[in-house]
């Protein structure tokens, strides 16, 4: 397990933290689920030396629940099995201030079984997993992440549709005008970040009315990488709320314009710390065998990349987002960019997931995918814009598809774990069973009078 492995030893880092900012009103005990979605409980700050007492419990079924938050018993999880719980145990330097929620603190949260033995469905763990596969090759993934979101109005009800900010224009890529319009609120922002430790670069306003990017710094640090999105998207939503405003890091809220998306940009390093993907000239074999290998793996790992039901929309034609396996030189129209191949900026980018997706289970996929290339190095297909390119089957629209995909490879059962990739589909399944059993306003309104 990585050195920053979940630990009991909350004692220094509290210490440390009251002396800078006083003892916390609450602690916010924070555990990422299947989903992506932090759940927990609050714990009063003079209560902090429970965390170090394996005193503080959550069933071990939180790790799984649907997007609704309820048990899903084909999961193997849950009251099937008598719901037990699992001891909390902190992150190591995770402890941070909440600035939103002034005089809290939160700290994000692994989960033991009672016994202290690792619980196999952290999806933290998963990502740990392939990780440890690289670094028993002598190898180490270094990563940067781009989150794209939208601003949009406070809605008076929660099936209400999202409306842009006023004054927002509908194409806004790039400007400056809509980053200085909503200058107060971004700038706090990047304060939290900093606050936090969120260690952010550039932010932009994005195509989309109201759509904003964030782009964070390249670490060798994987897991802080995955925990630095899934924290920013909490961050993002409690700023926006001082604010009278939601965000949102939903797929694709509206059908006209952009959806969001979750970018990677990943280069790999050798024990000595260099880059294996660069070469003196054209592509190296390394980042060519790690690139096949993301596109003979994205059709079975799609699901991953587009959890839900909304996910899917960004897969349809001329929908500003890569709907097919293929790449291209510094090409933001592939799935796969190669922005460098020369010194140590060489890196692939991996433009597929939607914003909604799972952090640590989409570096999961994309990592997976490329150590699966340079096991296994398959023939890396022509660059999208060669003479000879041919296109690449597309990935599909259909979110039951790409579930029925994940469920029987093993592709994905190598990369997640055959047990943890059941579940995940478990899940999945029993979203789409609730999700597409409802009627819609749209079939009442187009059908209930005319047939």
């Amino acid at each position: 397990m990585t050195p920053r492995d979940a630990t009991p030893d909350f004692t220094a880092e509290f210490a440390a933290y009251t002396a800078q900012h006083g003892t916390p009103s609450r602690i916010e005990c924070m555990l990422c689920d299947l989903n992506g979605v932090l759940r927990g409980k609050w714990l009063p700050g003079e209560a902090a030396d429970k965390l170090t007492k394996g005193a503080v419990r959550l069933p071990l079924s939180t790790y799984a629940p649907n997007i609704l938050g309820e048990e899903v018993p084909e999961s193997g999880l849950g009251i099937v099995v008598g719901d037990p719980d699992g001891v909390l145990t902190p992150i190591p330097g995770t402890l941070k201030p909440v600035p939103w929620f002034k005089g809290a603190a939160q700290v994000l949260v692994e989960m033991n079984e009672v016994d202290g033995s690792a619980f196999p469905y952290s999806p933290r763990r998963v990502l740990q997993a392939v990780l440890d596969r690289f670094a028993d090759r002598g190898l180490h993934p270094v990563v940067a992440t781009e989150l794209e979101f939208y601003v949009v109005q406070r809605r008076a009800a929660p099936d209400e549709p999202p409306k842009p900010p006023d004054p927002s224009p509908t194409a806004q890529n790039y400007c400056l005008e809509v980053l200085a319009r909503h200058d107060e609120m971004l700038t706090e922002i990047l304060a939290a970040c900093a606050a936090q430790g969120l260690d952010t670069d550039t932010l932009i306003a994005e195509y989309g009315p109201g759509q904003f990017e964030i782009n964070f710094h390249h670490t060798a640090d994987v897991q802080a990488a995955a925990e630095t999105a899934v924290l920013f998207r909490r961050l993002v939503r409690g700023v926006t709320d001082d604010y009278g405003l939601e965000a949102t890091f939903m797929a694709k809220p509206y059908a006209d314009s952009p959806g969001n998306g979750m970018h990677a940009h990943v280069s790999v390093i050798d024990d000595q710390g260099a880059n294996v993907f660069s070469a003196e000239s054209g592509l190296g074999p390394e980042l060519a065998a790690a690139l096949a290998g993301c596109i003979v793996t994205a059709p079975d790992l799609q699901a991953v990349f587009a959890p839900h039901l909304n996910s899917y929309r960004r897969f349809q034609p001329m929908s500003f987002a890569p709907s097919a396996p293929d790449w291209g030189f510094d090409n933001r129209a592939a799935g796969l960019r190669l922005p460098a191949t020369a010194g140590p900026a060489a890196r692939l980018e991996h433009r597929i997931a939607g914003a909604d997706v799972n952090p640590y289970l989409m570096l999961t996929a994309v990592l997976g995918g490329m150590l699966w290339g340079l096991e296994h190095r398959p023939q890396l297909p022509p660059a999208l814009d060669a003479p000879d390119a041919t296109p690449a089957e597309p990935l599909t629209a259909d979110w039951a598809t790409a579930v029925d995909r994940l469920a029987t490879s093993p592709i994905a059962a190598d990369i997640l774990g055959t047990r943890y990739r059941d579940a995940y589909v478990a899940v999945r399944r029993d979203e789409i069973m609730k999700l597409t059993s409802q009627i819609t306003r749209l079939e009442y309104r187009t059908y209930l009078t005319r047939l």
